[in-house]
């Protein structure tokens, strides 16, 4: 779910508080570093490997799955970069090979594919097969596995309307307090297409804002991570930002604290493509607060696909707000 992130050393308010005081943190300097965060942030979505490529995912079954632009393949996508009889993708219980057609051009690390091995991308780099500007790869969600498809001419891509968000304020950067969980505790999560996987959760980040505390509980998404992931849903959700919630990530604490900066809060992927399994804020992790701060909804995306994300995201979680 992370894109690459451009991290800019900041200060950080006073270590004894909750909420960074008024005048605790420069604006300038807050600006400046969250001005350089989005502009990573555009580039790794515009980029050949961004969530703007993104043009079918097709899920597999076990025994052979073919591949192609015509209708009699079991897994279709109408694109005219794409053979008609592209291969097939023949799995064996979590292991996938890919059998390439006679004639269908599919090449890997620029080399003519006839049989390949491929690994999917919770194993590392995923092995890409190509054909002309489309990139396929093996993915696996909650023990399943996919064929994702990059189209690097993708109109989502190539008419990117750029992003917008509410202004930076220092108003919404805190020094949370840390509240371990002592062991690790495991969240089950739901991702936009029902599927449900658990992360470790070692603890939660605490906050002070409108005169009371609020919390979000955060998930190393795998080990040794350097930084926590937050999902989180708030006030704004379905209105001003993505009805599904957003994404943030915080530093691992230290001395029991942490910087909390909302203005770096952005939107899933499933925001701006409808070919993406994004995971699905827990309901503790529903805020009445209205966080106002971070990425707005895209004003390109796909209004029924955003109303379809909120209703699953209603779906599968508790009504109504976390309030501690």
């Amino acid at each position: 779910m992370r894109f690459a992130r451009l991290l800019v050393p900041l200060l950080i308010g006073s270590a004894g508080a909750l909420a960074a005081p008024q005048g605790s943190l420069d604006l300038q300097i807050e600006r400046a570093d969250v001005s350089a965060w989005r502009a990573h942030r555009l580039e790794s979505l515009t980029s050949d490997n961004g969530w703007l490529t993104l043009t079918g995912l097709f899920w597999l079954k076990e025994g052979p799955n073919s591949f192609g632009r015509a209708p009699d393949n079991g897994l279709v996508l109408e694109n005219p970069a794409l053979a008609e009889h592209c291969g097939t993708f023949l799995v064996s219980g979590h292991s996938v090979r890919f059998t390439a057609a006679s004639g269908s051009g599919v090449t890997s690390g620029g080399r003519a594919v006839s049989s390949l091995d491929l690994q999917p991308d919770t194993a590392g780099e995923p092995t890409v097969l190509a054909s002309g500007p489309l990139r396929f790869f093996v993915i696996e969600r909650a023990g399943n596995l996919g064929v994702r498809v990059r189209d690097l001419n993708n109109p989502h891509r190539t008419g990117f309307q750029g992003l917008d968000y509410f202004p930076v304020s220092t108003d919404w950067v805190f020094d949370a307090r840390f509240e371990p969980y002592q062991p690790a505790r495991h969240i089950s999560i739901i991702n936009i297409l029902g599927m449900q996987q658990d992360y470790a959760s070692p603890g939660a980040v605490v906050f002070m804002k409108d005169g009371r505390e609020w919390r979000l509980d955060t998930v190393l998404e795998a080990p040794g991570e350097k930084e926590l992931f937050i999902m989180f849903a708030d006030a704004t959700s379905g209105h001003e930002t993505y009805g599904a919630g957003r994404f943030l990530y915080v530093p691992l604490p230290a001395a029991g604290r942490t910087r909390l900066d909302f203005n770096k809060a952005y939107n899933p992927p499933c925001a701006l493509n409808d070919f993406a399994t994004c995971p699905l804020p827990p309901p503790q992790n529903r805020l009445s607060l209205r966080v106002e701060a971070g990425e707005k909804t895209y004003t390109g995306g796909h209004a029924a696909a955003a109303a379809a994300a909120t209703s699953r995201a209603d779906a599968a979680t508790a009504p109504g707000a976390y309030a501690p």
